[in-house]
């Protein structure tokens, strides 16, 4: 029986920052089609599907033809609106892909999902990338990751890891982490259900859980560095950079269109 990679896009309305992101307009589409769009691009996913609350996004992806499954409202985190669209699929793997990415490379979608093709005793996937630029390091907003030999994760903080005990000249390598993930099936089934720790609950930060609890994250290097839509500054930023993407490929090469999966 082939395996059965299922991505999931958790998409709510209500997002507290900004309302309704998921349906504005970015080139003529929804950001929510973007991602859905890229997100079919995939070598390795099987299906895509969005999961919802909300019967405006419900309607607005069906429009584009997208998979849609309704979920309850009354979800704390991402992670569990995917886990309940998990729960009613038979995907032995499953890829928690953020709605608010709308310039997603696929490529590291696959990054990702080799990570666990490739270790069968790892329950649980993500990415990193070479911070590039300094103020990255100490900004608090841009997650860092340390991982060991053999590229399992160490450590996820908002303090700049590992720390340079010989000063700013020494040559550190700092990894950004990317919040796309990728489980499982049974281990984010029982996500939820894991103790909290302390360390999750001073970094704020819900990956640091599968650690605390002797869990081991694979976390694969990609070149993709995640752009997300927060508030409408951000929105107004991704707008601009796509148009002059746009403008690139339609004097070089002609976009890539998304698959029918």
């Amino acid at each position: 029986m082939p395996l059965s990679i299922l991505g999931v896009i958790p998409a709510r309305y209500a997002s507290s920052r900004f309302p309704g992101k998921a349906l504005v307009s970015i080139g003529g589409k929804t950001m929510l089609q973007h991602v859905w769009e890229r997100a079919s691009q995939s070598r390795y996913l099987t299906s895509v599907v969005i999961a919802t609350d909300d019967e405006r996004i419900r309607s607005a992806a069906q429009e584009f033809r997208a998979r849609v499954v309704m979920t309850r409202e009354d979800h704390v985190s991402g992670t569990d609106r995917v886990a309940e669209a998990a729960s009613a699929s038979n995907a032995q793997i499953v890829v928690n892909i953020q709605g608010d990415e709308p310039m997603l490379d696929p490529a590291a979608i696959d990054a990702a999902i080799l990570g666990l093709l490739e270790n069968d005793d790892v329950p649980m996937g993500t990415l990193k990338k070479h911070i590039e630029h300094a103020a990255d390091i100490t900004d608090p907003n841009v997650v860092k990751v340390v991982t060991d030999h053999y590229g399992n994760a160490l450590y996820f903080s908002r303090s700049p890891i590992p720390f340079a005990r010989g000063g700013p000249g020494e040559p550190v390598d700092y990894f950004k982490h990317i919040g796309l993930y990728v489980y499982r099936r049974d281990f984010l089934l029982g996500y939820s259900d894991l103790p909290v720790g302390p360390l999750e609950q001073a970094e704020r930060l819900e990956q640091l859980r599968a650690l605390e609890n002797g869990y081991k994250i694979r976390v694969m290097e990609t070149e993709y560095d995640s752009l997300g839509v927060d508030t409408p500054e951000d929105w107004e930023r991704v707008s601009v950079l796509y148009e002059r993407t746009a403008v690139i490929h339609a004097m070089g090469q002609a976009p890539v269109q998304a698959m029918d999966k």
